[in-house]
């Protein structure tokens, strides 16, 4: 089987998953409630060597172990790569590659692999959630690298995963899809914090179209206000200006009241709004926390 024919399984499996475990395609996509509402057992705990583990129903399945050690997209992924092992009727499968892209397209994924590893594009980024993140950034169509970024960040995806999968939905011809995969997340990141940003940092750009969404944010991540002139209005206390001064963070070029480091200290969700010059009133969105699960009940709550 080649990678075309397992995108076209896996797209007609991914809209069967949406149905049956009443997902919400027009955003960002709750993976572990879909898993919970497959009945499949999960659970997260450090693996040195693995990305997660697919134990079929022959097997006292069907359950999934995932690796807590992976960051939350990674580990988002490899969720929507071990359900899609369960809705094809896949046997017990240990994902043991933990860079996946090396291997990519090199003709040494199993086609069960091959499946699943599309199905979790797929399923993470149904394209009525790429045109709502689309609307958000305010474009018809991806047209720089930063945009495919930025519909990773609203969706819960990996810069490469977002780039290939804009190319399977015909949003980028095959030339941008090269292209922009040379490009390097990190350079991005710095475009659009104005300086420097810590490799597994995550940057979130609040524009006008963030009003009224929810941001999913982890430790260390930044929040950069993209109009010129605008402040945060409301912050939680958990969040905080960088300080050169301190070491902690260096950007070049962005105001203190226009950049936001989320601490270790947030935890759950917060309101947050911002004054922009010229609007009628605040732009205002939630904020959650979503670190990587670990154990049981943190992956499937009671």
């Amino acid at each position: 089987m080649n990678w075309d024919v397992a995108h076209k399984v896996a797209a007609m499996e991914a809209v069967k998953a949406h149905r049956d475990l009443a997902v919400d395609r027009n955003g960002y996509v709750d993976v572990y409630g879909a898993l919970m509402r497959a009945d499949v057992v999960g659970m997260a705990r450090p693996m040195p060597r693995l990305f997660g583990v697919y134990a079929a129903p022959r097997d006292n399945g069907p359950a999934v172990l995932l690796n807590a050690n992976l960051d939350i997209v990674a580990q988002r992924h490899t969720a929507a790569h071990e359900l899609g092992h369960h809705r094809a009727g896949h046997g017990t499968s240990l994902d043991e590659e933990l860079d996946r892209t090396r291997t990519w397209g090199d003709g040494s994924w199993p086609d069960e692999e091959k499946v699943a590893e599309a199905f979790a594009a797929w399923f993470l980024m149904p394209l009525p959630a790429v045109q709502t993140a689309l609307a958000q950034i305010g474009v018809r169509r991806p047209l720089v690298p930063e945009h495919a970024y930025r519909i990773g960040r609203i969706l819960g995806a990996s810069y490469a995963g977002t780039v290939n999968h804009l190319h399977r939905l015909r949003l980028l011809s095959r030339a941008q899809k090269t292209e922009w995969l040379r490009v390097k997340p990190a350079s991005i990141k710095a475009d659009l914090a104005g300086g420097t940003v810590p490799g597994k940092v995550h940057v979130h750009l609040i524009t006008t179209g963030t009003h009224g969404t929810t941001v999913r944010v982890d430790a260390s991540d930044l929040l950069i206000l993209g109009n010129t002139g605008a402040r945060f209005d409301s912050l939680p206390s958990a969040l905080q200006v960088p300080e050169d001064a301190c070491g902690q963070l260096s950007l070049d070029d962005a105001p203190a009241a226009g950049t936001a480091e989320v601490t270790d200290g947030f935890t759950g969700t917060a309101s947050t709004t911002v004054h922009v010059p010229g609007a009628a009133g605040l732009l205002e969105f939630t904020l959650e926390r979503q670190a990587p699960r670990v154990g049981v009940q943190s992956l499937w709550p009671a």
